[in-house]
């Protein structure tokens, strides 16, 4: 099944988003090799695709994972919680209908 994570950064944690931003890829990356990853991507702070140092305000990622634990048990592992980016983090259940 599908899982939708979304994380919510904390006020001004683009520094720490840059830092730590090539370990949070790589994990993602994993899952696209896997087959796993539908989408991810960041949320800009203002409506522009590059957001420069307005920073972002959050990401989504819909993945598949063998169950919500699994899915909670990965985005607790991500680096931009460990890091102090993300101050919230949801995990929830997609059903996917289109495409």
């Amino acid at each position: 099944m599908y899982y939708a994570i979304t994380g919510i950064d904390h006020p001004n944690s683009l520094d720490n988003r840059l830092a730590v931003r090539p370990a949070h890829v790589a994990r993602l990356s994993a899952l696209k090799e896997e087959g796993r990853l539908k989408l991810a991507g960041p949320f800009p702070a203002i409506d522009a695709e590059d957001p420069g140092a307005a920073g972002f305000t959050g990401s989504l990622i819909v993945a598949e994972f063998e169950s919500l634990e699994a899915a909670q048990a990965w985005a607790d592992a991500d680096p931009y919680i460990a890091a102090g980016v993300y101050k919230e983090v949801s995990v929830r259940p997609l059903r996917v209908v289109l495409p």
